[in-house]
């Protein structure tokens, strides 16, 4: 069965591909495919690059307690091997001393694996040092962070105590005050002043009359001690020169009595 289509025409259709630079159907597809690969191939790598630098999905920090407790296990985990690290420099240095000049070669692998051990002892005590610095800068950061919340609190809470104060009223308030004591001060005055006497006295006459007085208690003073008027002696009461009777005994009031007794009856 012959083709309707007509034989130049592959050959134009051929000519046009060859003009065109166009490659066959065939590697047309090889190329799609080749340049599908390449697109996954960069757009995985695109991704790759964006996680790196940070613009894929953000992952959810650790909170600074998080952190510090993480720091604090690593810190006991170094510790650990730091101590022993230690001991077993201990263990190398004795294997050393027990060899000795008697073993040479193995005296010195001993010493080579001391000095390893206490490369890597270094290597943590630096470590550890570091480890220790965040920990105290989270520390710090995170006591600031709280001193700042409390003083944002302190700040708001004195905002609000002072929201309904004004300082024209606060003025206006104290202006009042100052003018209530003036007039508490003077009635205080008022009711300590005397009443009905005292008010007709001239104070200068006191004055004179006071300096009267100091003028004649100073001359007094200078009279001579002649002309002063002789004190009457004080007279003491005398002393007595006889000694008093003593009382009878009672042996001769009885026979008194009995010689009163026997006047009578005679």
């Amino acid at each position: 069965m012959m083709s309707s289509r007509c034989p130049n025409e592959g050959l134009a259709e051929a000519s046009l591909r060859v003009m065109r630079q166009d490659p066959p159907p065939r590697a047309r597809r090889k190329c799609a495919g080749r340049r599908g690969a390449q697109a996954g191939e960069a757009g995985l790598a695109m991704s790759g690059l964006g996680r790196l630098f940070g613009r894929g999905k953000k992952e959810k920090g650790p909170t600074p307690e998080e952190a510090i407790q993480k720091l604090k296990e690593t810190e006991k985990i170094l510790i650990k091997k730091q101590e022993f690290l230690e001991h077993k420099i201990q263990q190398e240095l004795q294997t050393a001393k027990k060899h000795g000049t008697k073993n040479k070669k193995a005296a010195l692998q001993a010493l080579r694996r001391k000095k390893r051990l206490e490369q890597q002892l270094a290597q943590i005590d630096g470590t550890l040092s570091t480890l220790e610095f965040q920990r105290e800068a989270i520390e710090n950061a995170t006591t600031n962070v709280e001193v700042l919340r409390t003083m944002e609190l302190a700040a708001q809470g004195m905002k609000k105590a002072y929201q309904d104060m004004d300082i024209d009223k606060v003025d206006e308030l104290m202006a009042d005050i100052t003018e209530q004591q003036e007039v508490a001060q003077q009635i205080s005055d008022a009711i300590s002043r005397p009443l009905g006497f005292g008010e007709d006295v001239d104070e200068d006459e006191l004055l004179e009359e006071l300096e009267q007085l100091e003028q004649e208690e100073s001359a007094r003073e200078l009279l001579p001690v002649d002309d002063k008027e002789e004190e009457p002696p004080v007279k003491l009461p005398s002393v007595p020169t006889h000694v008093p009777a003593e009382p009878a005994p009672e042996a001769d009031e009885d026979a008194e009595a009995l010689k009163q007794l026997a006047t009578w009856v005679s």
